[in-house]
C-alpha cells in the first residue's frame, strides 16, 4: 500500500494475438498515447520507455551465459533504478556470473540511445532491428515524442520475449503508469499452441494520482434529477412508467423499491437529488403523483401527463 498502489484496482488490458511483427506493439503504444491525449495529458507530462528482452538475451549470448539463468537475471536487472548499482552487481554475481559479464550487462542496460545500442550489439541483431522498426512506426503514427529507448526496461515477469515498455511520469514522482510487451511463448504454458502475442496492463491507481496532480480529474459526483418511489408494491408498474417517461425527456432518474420512506428521503438528500416523486394509491387513482422539491422542501401534486 503506497501512493498509486492499492489492494485492489480496476485495470484496462489490451492484447493482440496472431501478429508476429512489431506493428502490433506500435498499435498498442498508439492506443496508450490516445488515452493520455483524451485525458488531457501531454508528452511533456508522460513518456514511455521502450526496450526489448532480446537486448538482454544478446548480451548474455556475448558472454556465453546459459539460457536457464535468463529469467533470474531479468528479475534482478528489473530492479535497476530501485537499488544501487553495487547491490545489483552483488545479486548478479551471486547467480554465478563472472565480474566481466556483470559489468557488460549493466553497461549495456545503461544505454539510453538506440544508435549507441546498435554500435555495441551491431545492426544485424534482431533486437536492434525490431526497435528501429518500432521507432520508425512511432514517427509515422505521430507519437515519437512520447517514447524513448531505455535498455534498462526489461519488466520483471518471466514470460516476456521481445519488445517491452512502460509509461512513466516525467517528474519521477509516481510508479509506472502502465506496462507490457510481447509474450510469444506464454500460451504453451497453459496447454495451448504458441501464438504470437503482445499486450499491456493499465491500472487506474497511478493514472488517477497523475490526473489529480495535474488538475485533470473530472468531477465524477453522481447527479440524479429525480427519485421515483412507489408507496405500495402494486404501484411498481406505474412507478416504472413514470421513470421511463422522465428518462425519455432527458432526466436522470433512479427508481427505488422495497425501502422505507424515511430511508428514501435520506437517500435523496445524500445523493443530492433534485426531486422526489412519490407514487401513491390515492394520487394515482386521480392520475397524479406527489412531487417534493428537495432544495426548497416544496411539495405538491402534478398530473402524470404534465410531469416534466
Amino acid at each position: 500500500m503506497t501512493r498509486g498502489r492499492r489492494r485492489e484496482h480496476y485495470q484496462w488490458n489490451m492484447d493482440i494475438f496472431g501478429v508476429p511483427k512489431v506493428r502490433a506493439e506500435a498499435e498498442l503504444l498508439h492506443a496508450i498515447v490516445l488515452l493520455f491525449q483524451r485525458l488531457g495529458i501531454t508528452s511533456s507530462d508522460v513518456g514511455i520507455r521502450v526496450s526489448s528482452r532480446k537486448v538482454l538475451q544478446a548480451v548474455l549470448n556475448m558472454y556465453s551465459i546459459p539460457d536457464h539463468l535468463f529469467t533470474q537475471v531479468c528479475v534482478i536487472v528489473d530492479k535497476l533504478g530501485k537499488m544501487t548499482r553495487e547491490e545489483i552487481e552483488k545479486e548478479l554475481v551471486s547467480t554465478g556470473l563472472s565480474s566481466e559479464a556483470v559489468q557488460g550487462i549493466i553497461d549495456v542496460l545503461s544505454i539510453k540511445s538506440l544508435s549507441k545500442l546498435e554500435e555495441v550489439l551491431g545492426s544485424d541483431v534482431e533486437a536492434v532491428a525490431d526497435l528501429k522498426k518500432l521507432f520508425s512506426f512511432a514517427e509515422q503514427y505521430g507519437y515519437a515524442d512520447w517514447i524513448c529507448f531505455d535498455a534498462s526496461v526489461v519488466r520483471g515477469l518471466a514470460y516476456y520475449t521481445g519488445i517491452v515498455f512502460e509509461a512513466f511520469d516525467r517528474e519521477g514522482k509516481l510508479r509506472a503508469i502502465c506496462g507490457g510487451g510481447r509474450y510469444d511463448r506464454l500460451l504453451s504454458t497453459f496447454g495451448s499452441e504458441d501464438i504470437p502475442a503482445c499486450g499491456f496492463g493499465f491500472g487506474d491507481a497511478v493514472i488517477v494520482e497523475l490526473l489529480k496532480e495535474k488538475g485533470l480529474l473530472p468531477d465524477m459526483s453522481r447527479q440524479i434529477d429525480d427519485i421515483v418511489f412507489p408507496l405500495d408494491e402494486e404501484l411498481e408498474g406505474p412507478a416504472s412508467s413514470i421513470a421511463s417517461s422522465l428518462r425519455k425527456k432527458g432526466r436522470s432518474v433512479e427508481l427505488v423499491e422495497d425501502k422505507r420512506l424515511k430511508w428514501v428521503f435520506k437517500h435523496a438528500e445524500r445523493i443530492n437529488a433534485s426531486r422526489l416523486i412519490l407514487v401513491g394509491n390515492s394520487e394515482w387513482e386521480r392520475g397524479m403523483v406527489r412531487v417534493k422539491v428537495l432544495s426548497t422542501r416544496e411539495e405538491f401534486e402534478v398530473k402524470t401527463s404534465e410531469l416534466e
